[in-house]
């Protein structure tokens, strides 16, 4: 998930952000749950330069969370072996959103959902229906 980068936010600590990360996905109903088993979250201070150009991302812009795997729409009958991965980069959310406490809350759990979509393989333009 991208957005424009607007302004510099407060400090929020790496372990208040993971309180919101951990946060937003308590908040998604259990019977998601099983669909969820093969996928981590984590959190990390920021994307790589890689991670950057892989999403097309240039000067201006801002990257919140990406997926790492085979969308469940995609599968074959197999379990893949290692976990699906989801990354919600701290700095990027902190900086664009962190002036609120509230409106970072929120967007943590908007790019937590928005990265669980792409898991669900939902793609970008089905997921703009969702923020």
């Amino acid at each position: 998930m991208r957005k424009r980068r607007p302004k510099k936010g407060m400090r929020v600590t790496p372990r208040a952000f993971d309180g919101l990360v951990d946060r937003a996905l308590a908040s998604i109903p259990e019977r998601f749950g099983p669909y969820l088993e093969n996928t981590v979250v984590v959190t990390e201070e920021r994307p790589s330069r890689e991670a950057l150009a892989r999403m097309a991302i240039g000067p201006g812009e801002s990257l919140y969370g990406m997926y790492e795997g085979t969308p469940l729409t995609e599968r074959g009958a197999q379990e893949p072996l290692a976990p699906d991965r989801i990354v919600i980069y701290r700095g990027p959310l902190v900086e664009d959103f962190g002036d609120d406490a509230d409106r970072i809350a929120e967007q943590v759990r908007i790019t937590v959902l928005h990265e669980i979509g792409h898991h669900f393989g939902l793609d970008e333009d089905a997921l703009e229906n969702f923020e």
